[in-house]
C-alpha cells in the first residue's frame, strides 16, 4: 500500500533542458499531478516551485515517479504519449480544459495555429484567448503546447524558452525556415491561410 503525503509535494527530474518539477498531492485515493514546471532561462524549476508552493515537500511515490520518468525520455527525444488521467485538469477553467485538450490531440511532428485551435474550438476570433489558455498551461510536455504556433509560422511563446520549444519540434521532426519560423503550410486542423 502507498503511503501519500497530506499536502502538496513535488518530486524533480533533470533533463537535457534543466530541471522539472512535478508538483502533485493526493485525489481520493490517488496521486495526481497539480502542475508540471519548466526550467527557463534564468529561472530553474526548483526555484520557480519554492514560489509557487512554498509549503511543498519533496516526495515521490511509484505513479509520480513513472510520470517523471516519460517526461524526463519525452525532453531526450522518444516518442512518448501522455494519458491526460494523472493530471488535474479539472483545476483549470473550462475555456482553458477545451484548448488543453485540442493541443493534447496534436500527434507528434505536427503543428497547429492559436487561431485554427481556437476555430476548431468554434471561436473563430479567439487565437488571443488561445494564446492565454496555453501560456498558462499548468502540464506543459504532458499538454504539448510547444505545438502550437502564430499563423506566419513564427513560434510565439513558450513557457520554457523558444530554445526549447524549438529544439522540442526539432525532435518532434518539424523543420525550420529560419530561426523562429516552422517550414511547413500544413497544420493540423486545418490550413494556415
Amino acid at each position: 500500500m502507498n503511503t501519500y503525503p497530506n499536502r502538496s509535494a513535488f518530486c524533480l527530474r533533470t533533463t537535457v533542458f534543466g530541471t522539472v518539477v512535478l508538483l502533485w498531492s493526493v485525489r481520493g485515493r490517488e496521486p495526481a499531478i497539480l502542475r508540471i514546471v519548466l526550467s527557463r532561462p534564468g529561472d530553474p524549476a526548483d526555484e520557480a516551485v519554492k514560489r509557487l508552493s512554498p509549503a511543498a515537500a519533496a516526495s515521490s511515490c511509484r505513479e509520480v515517479d513513472t510520470l517523471a520518468d516519460q517526461i524526463e525520455a519525452f525532453m531526450a527525444g522518444e516518442d512518448i504519449g501522455f494519458p491526460l488521467d494523472a493530471i488535474r485538469l479539472d483545476l483549470c477553467p473550462a475555456f482553458q480544459q477545451r484548448v488543453l485538450r485540442a493541443e493534447h490531440a496534436i500527434p507528434r511532428g505536427s503543428v497547429s495555429t492559436y487561431g485554427l485551435i481556437a476555430r476548431r474550438l468554434n471561436n473563430p476570433n479567439g487565437a488571443r484567448a488561445v494564446g492565454s489558455a496555453l501560456a498558462t498551461n499548468p502540464f506543459p510536455i504532458v499538454i504539448p503546447c510547444h505545438r502550437a504556433i502564430r499563423s506566419d509560422g513564427d513560434l510565439g511563446g513558450f513557457q520554457g524558452g523558444l530554445a526549447m520549444k524549438r529544439a522540442l519540434l526539432e525532435m518532434e521532426g518539424v523543420e525550420f525556415r529560419d530561426a523562429r519560423h516552422v517550414a511547413t503550410r500544413r497544420f493540423h486542423y486545418g490550413e494556415s491561410t
